[in-house]
């Protein structure tokens, strides 16, 4: 592969339990009861609204002002439970060393991914100009928009690059794309849905990716 594009949340960091926190405290503070997490979960990898009208099953007016508490209290309630997964570290530098061009895209929105790179050091190996969140296209997963933007800025062809995710949206997104595919199964998705989009791979662990 001459360009590897990965997802974040539940690829590279692990970020479940803040999201969850965040979105049934969100929920709390308007005055709605928790909604299931399962439900929740099935929808980190999409847009944050649908996490709120899909998870929590708010209409759209309430989705609205739900993102706007989300992101208000995110970086107080969400950040502290972050952290990136084992082995992404050690895997990003590798690549790095190698030469491997790569690129991160998230349904996250740009200045939250910028911030939690940094935090997590994974900016000294992707980046920010190399960061794409869900405000660089109209339309986000699994629609492959968003790869076509990365492939022109790193000069790479589809057919030689791989999209690396933790979830269905992340595989349709690259297939949908023409690019190679590995889905991982220690994020938000078990190994048996990620087989339904149909990956190249499946890794439990991401340095299997070397």
């Amino acid at each position: 592969m001459a360009a590897i594009i990965f997802d974040f949340d539940g690829t590279l960091a692990d970020t479940q339990s803040g999201i969850l926190a965040t979105s049934q405290e969100t929920l709390r503070r308007m005055d709605r009861g928790p909604a299931d997490e399962a439900a929740l979960a099935a929808t980190i990898g999409l847009p944050l609204r649908e996490n709120f009208t899909r998870g929590a099953g708010l209409d759209e007016e309430e989705a609205d002002r739900a993102v706007a508490i989300y992101r208000a209290i995110f970086d107080e309630t969400a950040v502290p439970l972050i952290s990136s997964f084992p082995g992404v570290e050690e895997t990003l530098r590798t690549l790095s060393e190698r030469g491997i061009p790569m690129a991160v895209a998230t349904s996250r929105g740009q200045r939250s991914l910028e911030m939690l790179m940094h935090q997590l050091g994974l900016d000294r190996y992707i980046p920010p100009e190399r960061c794409f969140g869900v405000e660089t296209v109209a339309r986000p997963k699994p629609a492959p928009d968003l790869v076509y933007v990365i492939l022109g800025k790193l000069g790479a062809a589809p057919e030689e690059t791989l999209v690396v995710g933790d979830t269905t949206f992340d595989i349709e997104m690259g297939r949908n794309a023409g690019c190679h595919t590995c889905g991982v199964s220690y994020g938000n998705q078990s190994a048996d849905t990620l087989a339904g989009a149909f990956p190249d791979y499946i890794i439990d662990d991401l340095r299997k990716l070397l």
